[in-house]
Formats: C-alpha cells, sequence, structure tokens
C-alpha cells in the first residue's frame, strides 16, 4: 500500500518521544534524526526534508512543548500539521464552471495513465458534480490510445470524440468543441499525447492546443511510483503550459510518496486527484490532512464515512441494524452487507482508513478471496436456509451439503454460522447498552450488561454491574 514503509519508519521515529512525561533536546534531535531519514528513503526533495525537519524542530524545542503535560503527543501533533502544510494545507478544488462548459486538459508522460485517469475523471464529475463529459482523443501517435478511449466510454456510457490518427490535434479540438455544444456536453476532457518533457516538438504541439481550447485546468497526470523525479517533470510542464493542478496515479502501489509529499512545495503546483486502484471509480479528491493522518498511521475516519455514504443507502443500513438488534438478520442479509463492503473497495485498503487498524495488520495479508468463499456458501443454501439460520444449526447434514456445493469445507460452513451469530448478539448488546450508565463515564461493558428488572416493595432499588 501506499506510504507503507514511510509509515513505519515515522512510527519508529515518534515511538522515541510518545510515553515519556519530558522530553529533553537529546530526544527530539534523536527523533528529528529518524525523521530526516525516513524523507530521504521515500525519495522526498531534500529541500522539502530539509525545511520539513528545521520547522518542526523549531516547534518541538520550545517552551510549551518541553514543559507540557504530554510533551510526546503534541510532537506529533505537529508533524502530522507539517506534513499537511507541506502537501498544501487543504483539498483544491476543480475549477467548474457553473454556466457553460467546462475544459480540462489532461497532459504528461508516456506510461503515466492519464488515458485511463481522463476516464476515471468523466466518471468522477457526473457522479459527484451532475456532469455530463465528453471525452477527446487527441493521442494520434498511439493508435492504442484512441481505442481505449472508446472503449472506456462505451463501458461508461459517455460520449466520445475521435477522427481516429490522421487528422492533427488541433483540427480534432476544434471540432471536438463545436460537437459539445450541439450534444449539451457541460465537460469537455481532452487527452493528449503522452510525451517526454524534453521533447520540444511535442510541447510545442500542446501549447498550440491549449491556445485553441483555453482550458479550464490543466492537469498533469503523475505517476506517484517516479517519487521526487515527479518534482522535475512539474517544474518543466509548469513552465511551458501554466498548469493548473495534478493527478497522482498509483497511489495504491508500492510507491515511497516522494511525489506527494514535494510536489506542491517546490513546484506550487496542488495535487487535486489521486488514484487509489485499476477501477474506473477509484479516483478520490486530494485532501493533504487525511494523507497527513495516513502517513503517521492515525487512519482516516472522514474518507472512511465519505465511502460509506456514498456506496450505501442510509435506508438499507437502517433496516439492517433493526434486523440484527431484533434478532432477525438472516443470510440474505448477511450477503447483502457483503455486496455493500465490496462496492467500497478492497477490504484491505478499507480496513486500514481506520484508527489504529494500519499498526494491527501489519505483515497480514488480508485474502479477498474469503469473501468469494462466503457468498458461494450462502449460494448453496435453500431459500428457506438463507431466510431461517436456525436450520443450518440444528442440521449436520444441511451443513455437509452446503460445504460439499460451495466447495469448502464444513469447518468453513461452521464458522460462518458463528460469524452471522457474533453480529447478531454484539448488535442485541448493544440495543441494551444502558445510556445512563454511558453519561456517568463508567465502563462501557457494564452499560452493555443485560439490566436488572426492578423489585416491588419498599425501598430504593440499586443496580448492580459485574465491572
Amino acid at each position: 500500500m501506499a506510504f507503507e514503509n514511510l509509515t513505519d519508519r515515522l512510527q519508529m521515529a515518534m515511538r522515541r518521544v510518545t510515553g515519556k512525561g519530558r522530553l529533553t533536546e537529546k530526544d527530539i534531535d534523536e527523533m528529528m534524526r529518524e525523521v530526516r531519514l525516513s524523507l530521504l528513503e521515500a525519495d522526498v526533495n531534500f529541500k522539502v526534508v530539509r525545511d520539513f525537519t528545521k520547522e518542526v524542530k523549531a516547534q518541538a524545542l520550545g517552551e510549551k512543548i518541553l514543559k507540557g503535560l504530554n510533551p510526546g503527543q503534541q510532537v506529533v501533533k505537529i508533524v502530522n500539521d507539517e506534513l499537511q502544510k507541506v502537501m498544501g494545507d487543504k483539498a483544491a478544488p476543480l475549477a467548474l464552471n457553473m454556466v457553460g462548459i467546462t475544459k480540462i486538459m489532461l497532459v504528461g508522460l508516456q506510461g503515466a495513465g492519464k488515458t485511463t485517469t481522463a476516464g476515471k475523471l468523466a466518471l468522477f464529475l457526473r457522479k459527484n458534480n451532475n456532469q455530463k463529459p465528453l471525452l477527446v482523443a487527441l493521442d494520434v501517435y498511439r493508435p492504442a490510445a484512441v481505442e481505449q478511449l472508446k472503449t472506456l466510454g462505451a463501458q461508461l456510457n459517455v460520449d466520445v470524440f475521435e477522427k481516429g490518427t490522421t487528422h492533427k490535434p488541433e483540427q480534432i479540438i476544434k471540432e471536438a468543441m463545436a460537437y459539445a455544444v450541439d450534444n449539451g456536453n457541460t465537460v469537455v476532457i481532452a487527452d493528449t499525447a503522452g510525451r517526454l518533457h524534453v521533447d520540444h516538438s511535442m510541447m510545442d504541439e500542446l501549447v498550440r492546443v491549449k491556445d485553441i481550447m483555453k482550458p479550464n485546468e490543466i492537469l498533469l497526470t503523475l505517476d506517484a511510483m517516479t517519487g521526487q523525479d515527479a518534482v522535475t517533470v512539474a517544474a518543466n510542464f509548469n513552465e511551458t503550459l501554466s498548469v493548473t493542478g495534478a493527478i497522482l496515479t498509483k497511489l495504491d502501489g508500492d510507491t515511497r510518496g516522494g511525489a506527494a509529499l514535494s510536489l506542491r512545495r517546490v513546484t506550487n503546483v496542488p495535487i487535486k486527484l489521486m488514484g487509489m486502484g485499476e477501477k474506473l471509480d477509484q479516483l478520490e479528491v486530494f485532501h493533504p490532512e487525511r494523507m497527513a493522518s495516513r502517513i503517521l498511521g492515525m487512519g482516516d475516519v472522514m474518507t472512511l464515512v465519505d465511502k460509506v455514504t456514498e456506496n450505501i443507502d442510509e435506508d438499507d443500513m437502517m433496516g439492517m441494524m433493526e434486523k440484527m438488534m431484533s434478532g432477525k438478520f438472516n443470510y440474505n442479509d448477511y450477503l447483502k452487507q457483503l455486496k455493500m463492503i465490496k462496492r467500497m473497495g478492497s477490504l484491505g485498503g478499507i480496513l486500514k482508513l481506520i484508527p489504529g487498524m494500519s499498526k494491527a495488520l501489519k505483515n497480514q495479508d488480508i485474502d479477498e478471496k474469503q469473501l468469494v468463499f462466503v457468498e458461494a456458501m450462502i449460494s448453496s443454501m435453500t431459500k428457506e436456509e438463507r431466510r431461517n439460520p436456525k436450520l443450518i444449526q440444528r442440521s449436520s447434514s444441511r451443513r455437509r451439503r452446503i460445504a460439499n456445493g460451495s466447495g469448502r469445507r464444513v469447518a468453513d460452513v461452521n464458522r460462518l454460522i458463528q460469524s452471522l451469530d457474533q453480529q447478531t448478539t454484539m448488535m442485541k448488546r448493544m440495543g441494551n447498552m444502558d445510556p445512563q450508565a454511558m453519561q456517568r463515564g463508567g465502563n462501557p461493558l457494564a452499560a452493555m450488561q443485560p439490566q436488572p428488572k426492578k423489585k416491588k416493595g419498599k425501598g430504593k432499588n440499586k443496580r448492580r454491574y459485574p465491572f
């Protein structure tokens, strides 16, 4: 996953100061040495590393920190805030026209993933901004690029304008703009040809396309795995085209993080979007504050909430919760729950957004196939068995039939039964929680115990809890 090595190294550095009641200048120096090495190994630009460590150290050596009650925690907050500043403080929104056509020009090196990103961006704008996009194929030097864009358009049901590889990009973009007006498109996304930033003739072609198109956004598509070399690429493109923002691709891969941590500070080009997977719906807004939390291994609750909101219907979720609490949760509901989770992305990626889970999942492989196996077992049940889970619990022959039908073992079916029971039991306990006990600040486990019935007679009854 992205930033994994950097996260591990920074967490090791933070351990030098967390948990200590008092910090000395030596503690800060040792921590900063580790932080410096961590960033350099992540291929962060050396000037960014120098300024970052200098600023963190200056704040960490302040009297308030050294004599504070929780100095270690305050130092972690300083590192988090500085990481956020390095990446741009706040998310940079796309410049979309309220009236008329928004014109977006995608540029970048060969192999950075521009064509796929064009498709992702079209879906993103249609889904989140209610736009009607038009994809324009301007890569006339790679025949496969035109076919790829047409295929993406067909998959997404998005309009694509292309003239093959025999026309010049300047002529194609002129005709595409006229087509967009007639067709009622609200966004035009131009997929230009990949090139080397040292190729002056190709860069001149981009300038000519820019002059004709007059784009609202010129987005540089960068491969996050290129490290700080992305800064050099961005600087060259920015000098020629005045780039308005960047899209980082392959952030779900084994990237060291140098591009994300160097780009904004060195070139002042904001990172606006990031690709988090190969699927066309895996394009996200780049939030510096959330990314800083991820890098420090503190999870990303806000992104998790966004994923849940986008992919899970609130009424379905509430209905499922009610069924769990009433003990009516069955395998049809379980299967529906699994499909909701799959819509949110990979299970490992979701779990790592939860604070503390990144460390807990260290060196543990999340087998996504297990979800497929569970679906197979539920699909091998009869309609009555799915509606009434007790039928399977009471019958060993039914469990054997389900195991044979799904190609699994009886032990796997037993684990599925146990998982359903655990979910239902946990939700029942949450339904029996005593709000007064929670408000008193007592042990939360105590509030999950069934409440004793009041005895009739004189005298006041006292509630007793075993914790």
